[in-house]
């Protein structure tokens, strides 16, 4: 990319803001140095890279690269076997705690994230963490060996201390003591490393030591004391030894740290490109920016795009299209309407994504790869040069020209401006039609309504405006695509104050064809308004639409995986009864074994009997259960022998063989069990006759029904038959039931080999008054009887 092209569109102002987001030195000469790239490959990994750290600080937020300090000069004297200062090992220090902390950052919460562009990054980091923590420990400042680095020197430091404490000490005793009237003050103070109190001239004779310094008046003398002499020479030559141990321990970190040159070089680096690549991220998050998608057939689809450099509360966002139904885009419009804002727009965003930056528009906006942007804009005039506006255009214009090809993006501003109209008008379209005509990108704003009708005549041309208020005398800076812009000039003169009867001469200096041709883009504009208000309100409810149809959706995900728990539940709880109806059953089967075998007496058959009954009615009051009829008190009167009755309790369907006693008890035959129940747990079961006195009185036939209503038993025995003597006399039975309207009867087969009950279900299967058929149950004679439920 050419450098004024980057100067043009101000490509330097993003890379300044970029620059402001880098941590480090090393980060912000990487910003400093990034260049648009022309490999689409590239692109899309730099791409790719800051989506991943726009993702991360949303999540995360920012990562430090405060410590990732420039440490390649202290590598390279490591390399040649030199020692290093305690300044360069806290450099490198900081370093590697930087990369402890840059790849825990680094590292994924949980394992369903997935893995992004920097996770390679992340994981080439070796922070070595003993070799910092070794340093850190005899390192405190850079100026400041701790005590602990090495044995020698906490024991040279604590006899330094002890020297020092007997210097202050005879110094304190000389000066509060025998020496005190000879004093300038009562201090202690050093010169050159020693000791020293400030003797007054005169009294030099009598302070025996010696002469370390004077006042610039002469007045005052440092003296050494005698007595301090030797305790001020141990304590020098304490230093020198304080001194060489720190040196032993710089030299001995620096031989640990050269161990892993090649680490830390890795990590100088890795660090450099993270602080590099999240300023980037951090950028697009303050554009609020997104990634372009990026194609190589030229094709630009920028939605709602934002001018970075323009006030974001205050930036009208603006759609462009280019390269895909026509590659030549004319604007046209007023002036301080936006058209070179758009211009500059169009060429910045292709700038900042070949350079791996978010653009701040919508997401899957397009842009095209091009080698090349060449852009004429501005007041190019030169006084140095002697050149005028147009002179310089054009001899910018001219440069270009002979370099621009299929992979090149040209942008003019005011092309042809700045000298006569006509010609400069011919100009430009001779200009535009050779570059059209190679297929070049271009786009181009102008006020000559000659490049209006160029674009409305010749194809693969579009026109494009930017809407002005003639209201507020503002421009909206909406682009509107498809339709040519007015210049406006009357309009705007007359808001501003020019008479009316100048306006109206204007006019008449005005062809007709040039009025048509205004009125024409009025209407155009009108209606460009009125159809881009309709797509608004259509995009509108479709998303509501959408929105709506999601919504419709979740809702019946949420009542089917409430349906599927519910019918859970329900299966589980009927698990648990039937195990629980099991468990009863098995236990009634015991006990009944047990009353055969034993002789135990009826009220304790009762008693259990009670007991199974306040069981299962515990279990009633647990369910939900619809509402049911009030039953029927029974007197013992009411009991008859042979009468049919319900034990409710049991919910079997008996025989009354014995009447109530003096407790209520009644002797209920239940199939082969016979048992004991009180009238307050059975129910009369009332046969009601199929048919009235009246029907049958009609015919005589309704006499045989009535007839066979008496005589037909509610049971039939088929033991010892065979298949076909058993269905012959099933038949006939099945026809007689029927007649006399019997909802079950019991078809008695035994269990046996099991091939007479299956033929007499194969039989039951093809009757047509047959509505159902199912084995007997406990109580009714399981398996050896069937129950046959008639229509």
């Amino acid at each position: 990319m050419n450098k004024k092209t980057l100067t043009k569109l101000e490509y330097n102002k993003i890379i300044e803001l970029l620059t402001e987001q880098a941590s480090s030195f090393s980060g912000k000469e990487r910003c400093r140095k990034l260049k648009p790239m022309i490999s689409l490959s590239d692109i899309q990994s730099a791409q790719e890279e800051t989506a991943a750290a726009f993702t991360r600080i949303v999540k995360k937020g920012r990562p430090s690269f405060s410590g990732c300090n420039p440490v390649g000069d202290s590598l390279k004297r490591l390399e040649v076997g030199a020692a290093l200062g305690s300044g360069e090992l806290l450099r490198i220090c900081k370093l590697l705690e930087t990369a402890g902390r840059v790849k825990s950052y680094g590292r994924h919460e949980t394992s369903d994230e997935s893995e992004d562009y920097l996770d390679a990054l992340f994981q080439q980091l070796e922070p070595v963490a003993p070799l910092s923590a070794e340093i850190r420990r005899c390192i405190l400042e850079e100026d400041e060996i701790s005590d602990d680095a090495s044995p020698a020197l906490k024991r040279i430091r604590r006899s330094m201390g002890q020297i020092n404490d007997k210097v202050h000490a005879t110094l304190s005793g000389l000066v509060n003591g025998s020496l005190r009237a000879y004093l300038q003050d009562p201090i202690i103070t050093m010169r050159g490393d020693r000791y020293c109190i400030p003797v007054k001239s005169e009294y030099r004779s009598q302070v025996q030591g010696l002469i370390h310094d004077q006042s610039s008046t002469g007045s005052t003398l440092f003296i050494e004391p005698m007595s301090v002499v030797k305790l001020n020479n141990d304590l020098k030559e304490l230093y020198g030894k304080e001194q060489e141990e720190i040196q032993v321990i710089l030299a001995r970190l620096s031989v640990d740290v050269a161990e892993y040159i090649d680490a830390i070089r890795t990590d100088y680096s890795v660090l450099t490109e993270l602080d590099f690549i999240f300023a980037r991220g951090i950028l697009a998050l303050d554009m609020n920016a997104s990634m372009p998608l990026f194609n190589t057939d030229g094709r630009i689809y920028i939605r709602e795009g934002r001018h970075p450099l323009l006030d974001k509360k205050k930036v009208v966002p603006i759609t462009v299209m280019l390269g895909d139904a026509f590659d030549l885009l004319i604007i046209t419009g007023p002036n301080t309407g936006g058209k070179t804002v758009s211009l500059k727009t169009v060429g910045l965003f292709t700038l900042m994504g070949q350079a791996g930056l978010h653009i701040p528009a919508l997401d899957r906006s397009e842009l095209a790869v091009f080698h090349d942007v060449y852009a004429d804009i501005g007041d190019e005039q030169s006084i140095e040069q002697s050149l005028s506006t147009f002179s310089s255009h054009m001899t910018n214009i001219v440069s270009f020209l002979k370099q621009v090809d299929e992979r090149s993006l040209v942008l003019f501003d005011e092309l042809g401006a700045g000298t006569d109209p006509t010609e400069g008008a011919a100009l430009a379209i001779a200009i535009l039609n050779h570059l059209h005509g190679r297929g070049i990108r271009t786009m181009a704003t102008t006020h000559y309504s000659e490049l209006k009708v160029y674009a409305l005549s010749t194809p693969g041309v579009e026109n494009a405006c930017c809407e002005f208020d003639l209201e507020t005398l503002r421009p909206t800076y909406h682009l509107l695509i498809g339709i040519p812009g007015k210049s406006n000039a009357f309009a705007i003169a007359g808001k501003l104050g020019l008479p009316d009867y100048i306006i109206e001469e204007a006019r008449t200096h005005l062809t007709e064809q040039d009025e048509s041709f205004e009125d024409l883009l009025t209407d155009l504009e009108t209606s460009k308004r009125t159809i881009q208000k309709e797509q608004e309100e259509i995009a509108a409810y479709r998303r509501e639409l959408e929105r709506l149809k999601a919504e419709t959706k979740e809702k019946q995900e949420r009542l089917e995986a409430q349906r599927e728990r519910i019918l859970r539940e329900a299966n589980e709880k009927a698990h648990s009864i039937l195990a629980d109806a099991k468990e009863t059953a098995d236990e009634t089967m015991r006990n009944f074994r047990k009353f055969g075998k034993e002789s135990i007496s009826a009220a304790e058959m009762e008693k259990e009997r009670e007991r199974l009954r306040k069981k299962m009615d515990a279990a009633r009051s647990g369910m939900k259960m619809e509402p049911q009829k009030p039953r029927k008190q029974h007197k013992p009167g009411d009991f008859k022998l042979g009468e049919s009755v319900k034990v409710l309790s049991m919910n079997l369907t008996g025989t009354v063989t014995a009447l109530p006693d003096s407790k209520g008890n009644v002797t209920v035959q239940m199939g082969i069990l016979r048992s004991q129940v009180n009238i307050s747990d059975l129910e009369i079961i009332e046969e009601k006759p199929s048919y009235t006195a009246k029907q049958m009185q009609k015919t005589g036939k309704g006499k045989l029904k009535m007839g066979k209503s008496f005589s037909v038993s509610p049971e039939i025995n088929l033991l010892g038959k065979t298949v076909d003597e058993a269905v012959a006399e099933l038949d006939k039975y099945l026809d007689d039931a029927s007649l006399a309207h019997l909802s079950t009867v019991r078809v008695v087969h035994g269990k046996g080999t099991g091939a007479l009950r299956s033929g007499i279900h194969s039989y039951l299967k093809r009757q047509k008054h047959v509505k159902s058929f199912r084995l007997g149950a406990f109580g009714e004679g399981d398996a050896g009887v069937t129950i046959v439920e008639l229509k």
